[in-house]
């Protein structure tokens, strides 16, 4: 495979990092996965924004440039794999700053844009249960797409090789989210999903979600919820940037619609219809 590593693209036999590297040591590093459209990423500078706020957080000085840069080299890696659409993963880790962790800002970052092929088929419904395993705190203010993955790396070996989605609670009990979704509940009249007091990730797809749940009409209300309330919920379902809206066809032993939901039926539609918009007018964009 081929990646973009600091500016040009290199075939990942090739590719060496240094043993100094503070994203290696200490976890210091922040990442988006994104997925294309037509060849075009979707809600890309949502993706973008969110990394620098963790970027400002740890004190790691992004490039002026770095949303076209990763923009003009998604095409080109698509290209250099030969395929059509792909998942993409944006890393960015500290830099090699030695042994040690530094008082100053790191300002030389190593950018590596992997990206690989998108599922055969993409998940209509999936079984959940709850993790036995709570969902750490933060490392700072907010959960952060960071290189800290210790906590789902545990919950996805209590799941096991079962095809089920893990569900995170919190210290206190109040539901938060998957491995690595965000969790969403409904009445049939409001959206309800976990704040981020609970640890989940301020998702992109979630807040996309959010956005148009209330232009169709229904109330959103993000906090704190005991498992019992979720499982009483009409529809329960999942979000992330590359599976987008994938409903919940059982919880434990609580039967959901799965797939029949309408309103993550109805949402689904929504999406895929943005999708297509943003592709157009990148298509657009790029013949003009």
């Amino acid at each position: 495979m081929y990646l973009y590593v600091n500016g040009t693209i290199q075939d990942d036999k090739e590719i060496r990092i240094s043993p100094y590297e503070h994203g290696f040591l200490y976890g210091a590093g922040l990442f988006e996965t994104f997925r294309t459209y037509g060849g075009h990423p979707f809600l890309f500078s949502d993706h973008i924004r969110r990394l620098e706020e963790g970027a400002a957080e740890l004190g790691l000085v992004l490039p002026a440039a770095l949303e076209q840069d990763i923009r003009l080299a998604v095409p080109k890696l698509l290209e250099r794999n030969g395929m059509a659409d792909g998942y993409f993963r944006l890393n960015v880790s500290a830099g090699a700053e030695g042994v040690g962790l530094p008082q100053e800002p790191y300002r030389s970052p190593l950018i590596i844009l992997y990206v690989k092929a998108l599922p055969n088929q993409a998940a209509q419904e999936k079984v959940a249960v709850t993790l036995q395993l709570r969902r750490s705190s933060p490392e700072g203010a907010v959960r952060r797409k960071s290189h800290h993955y210790w906590n789902n790396i545990l919950a996805k070996r209590e799941v096991g090789k079962h095809a089920a989605e893990g569900i995170f609670l919190d210290a206190a009990g109040a539901v938060s989210e998957s491995i690595t979704s965000n969790l969403f509940f409904t009445d049939g009249h409001t959206l309800y999903t976990p704040d981020p007091s609970t640890g989940c990730l301020p998702g992109v797809t979630a807040g996309f979600v959010r956005h148009a749940a209330r232009a169709l009409g229904m109330q959103v209300e993000q906090g704190r919820y005991p498992l019992q309330k979720a499982l009483r919920a009409e529809e329960a379902f999942l979000t992330n940037s590359i599976q987008e809206i994938v409903p919940l066809k059982r919880w434990d032993d609580t039967i959901f619609p799965g797939k029949r939901g309408p309103v993550a039926r109805s949402l689904q539609r929504v999406y895929k219809q943005a999708a297509e918009k943003t592709k157009q007018q990148e298509e657009q964009g790029d013949r003009e």
